[in-house]
């Protein structure tokens, strides 16, 4: 069975809230420098300073830890500036660009993710995340849609453009300035 990501955290403690975050930014700053998910929980509890124990309490297992760094990555980074562009007006290729700077830059990241341990949990992670975002923009392209069409056809887009993000980052060039020739 693949991990699922645990969401928001359970805990409002501050002292929770910090190891999850520090566990997180090991996460992310390992894989990236490693290039793999094969990164030893005590590896990852070491450069986050908490116990392997916090790790267990807060995320279960190793790869579930993975998939919700990378799902807090697309959130805090990548969704909020899409978030940001739609509201001061932008138009739909400002959020394609957007997407293609963020994978751009965290290349090494995303793609150890996406073709490690937790792929496929990664996979509908990202999944899920851009359904979600899209759908509003499914809304404004096709106008009024019952609930379940809407909802098909931003998982169908997100879907679709997951796969050519997968491979670009798995088996393309490796990606610059995704406006640069």
């Amino acid at each position: 069975m693949q991990p699922e990501p645990t969401g928001p955290p359970r805990s409002q403690d501050r002292r929770a809230l910090r190891s999850r975050a520090a566990l997180m930014t090991a996460a992310v700053r390992l894989v990236s420098e490693r290039g793999t998910t094969a990164i030893p929980v005590t590896d990852l509890t070491e450069a986050a300073d908490v116990s392997r124990q916090v790790l267990y309490l807060q995320f279960g297992d190793r790869d579930v830890l993975l998939v919700e760094a990378a799902a807090d990555l697309v959130r805090r980074e990548l969704l909020a500036e899409a978030e940001a562009e739609a509201e001061d007006g932008g138009d739909a290729f400002a959020g394609v660009l957007a997407m293609a700077r963020h994978f751009a830059a965290h290349r090494s990241f995303y793609r150890a993710m996406l073709t490690g341990s937790c792929a496929f949990a990664m996979t509908r992670t990202l999944n899920s995340l851009f359904s979600s975002a899209n759908e509003k923009t499914v809304r404004q392209l096709f106008g009024e849609l019952d609930e379940q069409v809407a909802r098909d056809l931003a998982a169908f887009v997100a879907g679709g453009t997951g796969a050519v993000v997968n491979d670009w980052l798995i088996d393309g060039a490796d990606p610059g300035d995704p406006l640069d020739p």
